[in-house]
């Protein structure tokens, strides 16, 4: 089973080419994250496989998102004992792996290993993105890399990261957070056409509509995927994001440009199930 976290579409096209080349269940953790969050007494807490359980999901901070991590541990997995990790990342992924380890440990789960692929830089609240050009090329290299992956995990092969490094000290992770990860400075310009495209994509249920503008609840994972979503880039982090180009990779594998219709769900493909 191929489970994924994504903001701006990343991690959610990797999934999608590894639930391909494995023929495997592909399933949206976005949208049971949502769901815990507005239906807590109906959500989905266990998930069963009996194929190895593969989490796809961004890189923050050299680490496996916080919230994600909430969301594992809140969460029962049946079947198969075998758990990989396939992370998004700019650049690197410092110790991931370890902190992945532990994860399983606290589930009773076989850690399989973690690698990562090469994505898009998409934090534009801190970075640039690439060029359209660029990110092509980038999104094309990822995919014989994808493939080599699967083929170790219909093996069960346990895989390596390769673009690990040095692990963030404690101190400094905890102010990562502190500084980087928040809402308060998201603001909505006069531009804003009130499709409400942020506040349906958001995986945390963060977003709410007043009077057709979108609204930061304070329980935001920076994600991205608001600021990136709006099609008529409406959406600023302060003076951080002015002038940056917005990065939005949909299901279709295709990069969003500025004045595109709005596309308020997150979309979905192949064998995707939502379950």
């Amino acid at each position: 089973m191929i489970l994924y976290f994504s903001g701006t579409g990343n991690s959610r096209y990797i999934a999608q080419l590894l639930s391909e080349y494995c023929s495997d269940e592909l399933v949206s953790l976005n949208r049971h994250m949502r769901q815990r969050r507005l239906e807590p007494y109906t959500a989905q807490y266990a998930f069963s496989s009996e194929t190895p359980f593969v989490i796809v999901c961004p890189t923050y901070c050299w680490h496996i998102p916080k919230v994600l991590e909430e969301f594992l541990l809140d969460s029962r997995f049946l079947g198969c004992r075998e758990m990989y990790f396939l992370l998004t990342c700019g650049s690197g992924t410092g110790q991931a792996a370890r902190h992945a380890e532990e994860i399983c440990g606290k589930l009773s789960m076989e850690f399989m290993g973690l690698t990562a692929v090469l994505m898009p830089e998409n934090y534009i609240t801190l970075f640039r993105a690439p060029e359209p050009d660029d990110a092509v090329g980038i999104i094309r290299a990822a995919r014989p890399q994808v493939e080599n992956i699967a083929q170790q995990i219909l093996i069960h092969h346990t895989i390596r990261d390769s673009y690990a490094g040095p692990a963030m000290p404690a101190p400094l992770y905890k102010l990562f957070y502190k500084l980087f990860v928040h809402d308060r400075r998201f603001r909505v310009k006069d531009s804003c056409i009130g499709c409400s495209a942020c506040a349906r994509l958001c995986p945390m249920a963060n977003i709410r509509m007043r009077d057709s503008r979108p609204v930061w609840m304070g329980n935001c994972t920076q994600c991205q995927s608001c600021i990136a979503v709006c099609p008529v880039d409406a959406i600023e982090f302060g003076h951080r994001t002015r002038g940056k180009r917005r990065y939005y990779l949909f299901a279709n594998g295709l990069q969003k440009f500025p004045n595109e219709k709005p596309r308020p769900q997150e979309p979905s493909a192949g064998r995707d199930t939502g379950k």
